[in-house]
């Protein structure tokens, strides 16, 4: 196994689609046939974990003993993917300097990539600046997750263009047929599990359809570190 690689999908601002991305990262670290777990930060029922059940914890960032269960079993793993509730980024990353766990990877013990799924509002631009000081060292990509067909970059095309070069990448998700939304919702299971044995012959399609120009967008940005 080659050096532990944690997985961070989250922003200050709400509503922008976190868990759906973090279900597709899941999806496409399991189609690389990486020993994948999971920890969802959303109190108290945990919207990744009712996705993702078997590989899932639910876990509380702001006590020690999480803490503790998090980030102290990282090397046991290849791939651990947090998804962390609105509003948290910034301090969960915060907790990772104070700790020493982003010195990790100047030392080149671990690898972090933080995924940083904006809005199209001025405040989602505005985490990005602040986000890119704290993760020096460690991989930022920015992500735009169109399921809700936000109209990104709407009248900031400017602060948009120069913003985003301050991540590693961009990867932009399209957005899923609105059905097959559904459908995957009220299976609750995972996208690559829905498109293999899905209740719809169509549905199943259109899922794996998408999923595999998802998983185009992430080998292109090289999250997968191999």
């Amino acid at each position: 196994m080659g050096k532990p690689h944690v997985v961070i999908v989250g922003a200050d601002k709400g509503g922008v689609g976190k868990t759906f991305v973090s279900r597709a990262v899941l999806s496409y670290f399991k189609a690389q046939g990486a020993d994948v777990r999971a920890f969802d930060t959303q109190q108290p029922d945990g919207n990744l974990k009712h996705f993702h059940p078997e590989i899932t914890e639910i876990v509380d960032l702001s006590t020690s003993d999480d803490q503790i269960k998090v980030f102290d079993s990282v090397p046991k793993h290849a791939v651990t993917v947090i998804d962390i509730q609105a509003g948290l980024l910034t301090p969960t990353l915060t907790l990772l300097t104070d700790i020493g766990f982003l010195d990790l990877v100047k030392e080149g013990k671990i690898d972090v990539s933080v995924l940083h799924v904006i809005g199209s509002t001025k405040q989602s631009f505005n985490e990005i600046e602040g986000t890119a000081k704290i993760l020096d060292g460690s991989r930022h990509f920015i992500v735009t997750n169109h399921t809700n067909d936000a109209a990104f970059f709407n009248g900031i095309e400017g602060v948009a263009t120069e913003t985003l070069k301050v991540g590693t990448a961009l990867i932009d998700i399209p957005k899923m047929d609105e059905r097959a939304t559904e459908h995957v919702e009220a299976a609750a299971t995972s996208f690559d599990d829905y498109a293999k044995n899905g209740s719809s012959f169509v549905m199943k399609g259109k899922v794996g359809k998408w999923l595999k120009d998802v998983f185009v967008k992430f080998d292109a940005a090289k999250l997968h570190i191999k």
